[in-house]
């Protein structure tokens, strides 16, 4: 089975994100696909190379997986520039590794292809 994730709670103040991670590794150790990790809403925070929190999974966490696996993550641009954050790399906020920016137009790709869809709330 081909998966689609959405995360959309910040790391630290949600578990979104720990049951995310949590359902990508059941799904991958079972066999079934990722297509895409798309992070929305306060979740394009866990992407920040200065998000940290002891609660929910890092950065590193994340990249390190995608990095193993080959999944794509993709913080959702419009998303991060509402919260005032410039994942360009100009501003003071930087991109972790193994992390992308992108649109809507991915996600709904993503979703058209997937057998299934979940989204991760806050």
């Amino acid at each position: 089975m081909r998966y689609a994730i959405q995360v959309n709670g910040a790391t630290g103040t949600s578990l979104a994100a720990v049951h995310a991670l949590q359902f990508i590794r059941a799904a991958l150790a079972k066999g079934h696909e990722i297509s895409l990790v798309f992070f929305y809403y306060d979740g394009v925070c866990a992407g920040l190379v200065a998000a940290h929190s002891p609660a929910g999974p890092t950065a590193g966490e994340w990249a390190e997986l995608a990095a193993r696996r080959g999944l794509r993550l993709i913080l959702c641009v419009s998303a991060a520039e509402r919260r005032g954050l410039d994942p360009s790399g100009s501003g003071d906020v930087a991109l972790a590794p193994g992390f992308v920016t992108g649109g809507l137009g991915q996600w709904v790709d993503a979703c058209v292809r997937a057998d299934r869809c979940v989204v991760f709330n806050a």
